[in-house]
């Protein structure tokens, strides 16, 4: 039940398509194609695994530990659905690996500059000698 303006823009695109694309089984009509949203979402997910490899850059005090660990489960989450549906959609499969790690990777960082924080904090200050 698609609406209206979907169906309008894929019939305009129809008529752009080479025919060949149009067989039976071709990318043009397969199940997971350009005109589903099996094609669609994986694209436009990718702009988290970009946002993600940008974060790289920011410092590792003003990383969400919160968002990095609800992105880092929902790839893992995404990542199995992907396989499990019909169709196997592995577009969605790979997008979600690579929010997964990029989501992984800033996790740690995280963690790991909080665990030096403590750790420095937690020194005790020695004294010095002072000379007579």
């Amino acid at each position: 039940m698609a609406s209206n303006v979907y169906k309008a823009i894929i019939a305009s695109a129809d008529k752009v398509v080479p025919k060949s694309w149009h067989a039976p089984g071709s990318l043009w009509n397969h199940a997971a194609g350009p005109k589903t949203v099996f094609f669609w979402a994986p694209c436009f997910k990718w702009g988290l695994v970009v946002a993600g490899l940008s974060d790289l850059r920011r410092p590792a005090d003003q990383l969400s530990i919160n968002t990095s660990a609800s992105l880092l489960a929902t790839g893992i989450i995404w990542s199995r659905y992907s396989l499990v549906i019909i169709p196997k959609n592995y577009a969605l499969f790979s997008v979600n690996v690579f929010v997964a790690l990029t989501q992984m990777i800033q996790l740690y960082r995280a963690w790991d500059f909080n665990r030096k924080k403590a750790l420095t904090e937690a020194k005790p200050v020695t004294a010095t000698p002072v000379k007579a």
